[in-house]
Formats: C-alpha cells, sequence, structure tokens
C-alpha cells in the first residue's frame, strides 16, 4: 500500500506531503490545478519514464519520496532480494532530479538504478490512465495481458524454452551442414595434402636436428684430410718414430753420460706418454668423421622436404606434426559427417516436435482462459451499465515464435447485433473507460498488494453512469488501496478519502497544493464540482445526497 509521497521543487510544487489511506482515495480539482503533476511526481520515484523537465524553475534540484507499507510476502520483497537490498516491511524510495537532468535513486537509503525501481513498480502500482499506458488499447499487448490473467508462465516458460532448444537445433544442424559443404567442397585437397604429410610423417623439432647433423657431416668431410695429416704427423713415421729413435740413442750412450743421461730420458717417456693420449683423441675424431656420404644426402633430402611442405602449407617446420593431425581430423570428421548429420536431424525433428507439443498445449490453455476472461469481463460489465456489450478474447493461428504460435486481440461489440471490433475503435470515450476499468479490474483481480490508480476513469460518462464506474471503482477498493483522479462528482462522493488539488499564486509564483477535505470541505468541493465556479445552496445540498449514497 502506498502510505505517503513527499514532493520538493517538482514543476509547480514547491513542498507537498500526502498521507494516503486503504480504500478510494480520490483526488478532485479544476482543470490544470495540477492533479497530472501528482502522477508525474510518482512516477518519477517509480522510475517511470515521462517529461524530461521536472525541476521547478528556480530550485537547485527536485525530490520526491514514496512509501510502502508492504505485507508478508510481498512481491517487491523477491525484487529487493534479487537486488541486494535488505526485505523490509517498510520501502522507501527516493529519486531527486537536477536542472540538467541527472537522477539519482535509493531504496531504503541504499543507492540503486532507475531499472530496479521500475521493477519495484510492477509490484507495486498499476496505473491506467485514458490514454492507457499499460498497453491495453494495444493489440501487440493483448497475448501477454491474457497470459498474465490465466496464470500461464509455466507453459509460456516452457514454450520458450522449447523454442530456444528448437532454434539450438537449426543452428547446429545448418552449422553442421555448412561445414561437410566446406569439408566437400576441398575434399580432394584434404586428401592428397594428408597423405603427403603422412608419408612424410615429420616431427616437431626434426627440422633442427637434421640441419645439425648435415652441418656436422658437411664440415666433417672438410676436415677429415686435415685430422688424418695430424694423425700421421704424429705416427710411427713421425713424432713418435723420432722420439723412440732419441731415446734410444740416450739409452745407448746413457753408460758413458752417467747420471746426466736420466732427466732427458724422463722427459722423453713423458713426452710419449703425452704423444699416446695425443695420438687417441685424434684416432676418436677420425672414427666421428667417418660417416656414410649416403647419410648425408638423406639428411638434406629428408630436411629440403620437410622445409618444402612447411612453405607449402605456409606453417613452421615444427608445425607440420599439428598441420596432419587437423588435417586427419577434419577428414574423419568429413568421414562420420553423414552419421552426425543423421543424428543432427533426428534431434531437429525432435526438438520441432516438442516445440509444437508446448505451443499447443499453450494454445489450449490460452483459450480456456479467454473463456474465463470473457465470462469476467461480462460479470463486470453489466454493473456498468454495458449489459448488453460484449467483449470477447479472439485467438488465431499466427507465426510460430518463442511464446507460442498464437495471435490475441480483445474485440468489443457495444450493442445486440453490432459488428465486433478492435477495442479503441468500436467504443465511444465513455464505453472505452468502462471497459477498460472492467478489464483493468478482471487483470488484476488477483495481484496482491498492488495499488491501483486510475486517471480520469470517468472521462465521457456522466449520471448513473458515472455512479456506475464509481461504485466498481469502491467495491474494488474493499480488498485493496485505489487511487483515482476525477473530475466526476458521482465517483468523488464514494471516495472514503478525499483530497483538493489547487493552484495559488504567491509573490508571482504559481504553485499547486493538495489539501485534505473534512465533511463540510468535502460538500463544497462536490458542490463545485455539480454547480461550476457559483456554488448554491442547491448544490449543496445535491452533494449532500450525493454523499448519503
Amino acid at each position: 500500500m502506498l502510505s505517503g509521497l513527499d514532493i520538493r521543487d517538482m514543476l509547480i510544487i514547491d513542498r507537498l506531503e500526502l498521507r494516503f489511506q486503504p480504500g478510494l482515495n480520490v483526488l478532485t480539482g479544476e482543470t490544470g490545478a495540477g492533479k497530472s503533476i501528482l502522477l508525474d511526481a510518482l512516477g518519477f520515484v517509480l522510475g517511470w519514464r515521462g517529461r524530461a523537465e521536472l525541476v521547478r524553475i528556480g530550485a537547485e534540484q527536485g525530490e520526491v519520496t514514496a512509501w510502502f507499507d508492504l505485507a508478508p510476502g510481498h512481491p517487491a520483497q523477491a525484487v529487493l532480494g534479487e537486488a541486494g537490498l535488505p526485505a523490509e516491511d517498510e520501502l522507501i524510495l527516493r529519486r531527486v532530479n537536477t536542472p540538467d537532468g541527472r537522477k539519482t535513486a535509493w531504496v531504503n537509503d541504499r543507492r540503486v538504478s532507475g531499472e530496479v525501481l521500475r521493477a519495484l513498480s510492477d509490484t507495486l502500482v498499476e496505473l491506467h490512465g485514458q490514454h492507457d499506458d499499460r498497453g491495453l488499447l494495444n493489440p501487440r499487448g493483448h497475448r501477454q495481458l491474457l497470459d498474465a490473467y490465466g496464470r500461464l508462465e509455466p507453459a509460456v516458460a516452457a514454450t520458450r524454452k522449447a523454442w530456444a532448444d528448437l532454434r539450438a537445433a537449426e543452428k547446429a544442424l545448418t552449422a553442421m551442414q555448412a561445414a561437410v559443404a566446406a569439408a566437400k567442397a576441398e575434399e580432394d585437397y584434404l586428401r592428397h595434402a594428408c597423405d603427403e604429410l603422412q608419408a612424410l610423417d615429420p616431427k616437431p623439432g626434426e627440422e633442427a636436428e637434421l640441419d645439425t647433423r648435415r652441418r656436422l657431416m658437411q664440415g666433417a668431410e672438410r676436415a677429415r684430410g686435415d685430422v688424418a695429416r695430424a694423425a700421421q704427423a704424429l705416427g710411427g713415421e713421425g713424432a713418435e718414430g723420432l722420439l723412440n729413435d732419441a731415446r734410444r740413442w740416450l739409452e745407448a750412450g746413457a753408460e758413458a753420460l752417467g747420471q746426466g743421461a736420466e732427466p732427458p730420458l724422463a722427459a722423453l717417456t713423458r713426452a710419449l706418454v703425452e704423444l699416446g693420449e695425443a695420438q687417441d683423441g685424434v684416432t676418436r675424431l677420425l672414427e666421428a668423421m667417418d660417416f656414410d656420404p649416403a647419410d648425408l644426402e638423406a639428411a638434406e633430402e629428408r630436411l629440403f622436404a620437410i622445409r618444402a611442405l612447411a612453405r607449402k602449407h605456409g606453417v613452421a617446420p615444427d608445425d607440420l606434426a599439428d598441420l596432419t593431425s587437423e588435417l586427419a581430423a577434419r577428414l574423419a570428421a568429413l568421414d562420420r559427417s553423414g552419421a552426425e548429420l543423421t543424428a543432427l536431424e533426428r534431434s531437429l525433428a525432435a526438438a520441432r516436435a516438442a516445440y509444437d507439443a508446448a505451443a499447443l498445449d499453450l494454445g489450449r490453455q490460452r483459450r480456456a482462459a479467454a473463456v474465463r476472461l470473457d465470462a469476467a469481463m461480462a460479470a463486470e460489465l453489466a454493473p456498468l451499465k454495458m449489459e448488453q456489450a460484449v467483449f470477447s478474447t479472439d485467438i488465431a493461428s499466427g507465426d510460430p515464435g518463442p511464446e507460442g504460435a498464437d495471435t490475441v486481440a480483445f474485440t468489443v461489440a457495444t450493442n445486440p447485433g453490432a459488428p465486433a471490433g478492435p477495442l479503441n475503435r468500436i467504443a465511444s470515450g465513455g464505453e472505452l473507460s468502462r471497459f477498460l476499468l472492467a478489464l483493468k479490474v478482471c487483470l488484476t483481480a488477483e495481484d496482491s498488494g498492488l495499488t491501483l490508480i486510475f486517471d480520469e476513469i470517468d472521462r465521457g460518462v456522466g449520471g448513473a453512469t458515472a455512479d456506475a464506474v464509481g461504485r466498481r471503482l469502491a467495491a474494488l477498493a474493499q480488498g485493496a488501496q485505489v487511487l483515482v483522479v476525477t473530475h466526476s462528482p458521482q465517483v468523488a462522493a464514494l471516495g472514503q478519502h478525499h483530497w483538493r488539488v489547487e493552484k495559488r499564486v504567491a509573490d508571482g509564483t504559481t504553485l499547486s497544493r493538495v489539501l485534505a477535505l473534512d465533511p463540510q470541505a468535502r460538500v463544497d468541493e462536490i458542490a463545485r464540482m455539480l454547480a461550476g465556479d457559483i456554488v448554491t445552496d442547491e448544490a449543496r445540498g445535491a452533494a449532500r445526497a450525493l454523499l448519503a449514497g
């Protein structure tokens, strides 16, 4: 329930605080007094999109605060939970607007976005004006309204899921068909390239290893002659022979030389040992450099083949192995694509059957809900002096979509035998107001905790019909909070709480204010609504009669 509304520096309101009550609350006043401003201010704090320039001229900012009492389990508490806000029994919304258009909002002193405000407003307030902002006159929204009336969201959700599954199956099959077509277009290339790569079977790092071996063998071929000559120079015909001759000659003269021969003999012995180690090293070098020329030729041939394939496919030599695996996988996918296509086609058929079943079930539930809505509308129209009018919910087949394959349109026939037609084309202004009131009552009958606001719903009706509209609003307010902006004295007289909106001029500035009316002031206001500017005793008497019921 909307408990209060505090408005500061918005349009022609400098400061206004209203306390609302359960039941039927009526707001009256002359045209242009500012009644619509109250709704603009309420819409602003609820995050609705409305007029851009709301800040009162000369003010630094405009501010609106609204507070609501929430019953246990109120739907707004779920919205608060999803937004990460604490769920409390009292909900305080505050929104500030600056002259440059910047808006800032809080919920229970927590900063929030306009989206959160709008989500909360859907659970708090239902507004109906003469231009039907919620889409009752727009056939595009009729299917959603019927679904809401019939509580068909589970069936709608199931249909949405079935539609999503169907589209996913279609997308998967289309993608597979495209991939198969592309693969078939290059099948010959794939098979030739794959055979060529698999025959060569290049390994990661092999190109570098082959290049190193090739360089070693090429270097060995050039250096082998020099190493062989070194081995010859160190051998028996070279240094080894000469050293051995020198040692023999010294040993032969050792007796004559005495101890003087020992140092050179020892040195020669050491030299022969070192010479032996050098000979062993050179021998090992010769053995290492001993290769078959065919090995060099084979290494060069494989190295050049790997490099040629890498250039051909535009990859690094080390990536040829991965390319081989990739091409083999594509060929394997092509080879098994027939079975996969068959499986995807079966999945698509199953998804289409599931969607058709879900859409058919949803259509049946919609037709059942339409029968209930038409009956409920007939019951609502009778007290509104429209016993002969016929409201019908027409359901026809349409293009399949996420919410089924039905088109829904509300049509009316205002007189017996008259052709039915769209709501906004057949009904006159007064009839349209009553149709929309009845429809609004039916669509919100089971909504809990909503504050219902009717902006001049009685426009175009008067006398007994206006009285009927007022009595329906009063009956609706018995289990809810209803706010009505009205120019009808019959409707105003049935209100449980009454405010008058009026303009005044102070220091050359026009301001709007709202006054809560006591019983005598209420008589005067209803008399004004009956008589106009000059209120007579007869008008007051008529007002008292209306208030007496």
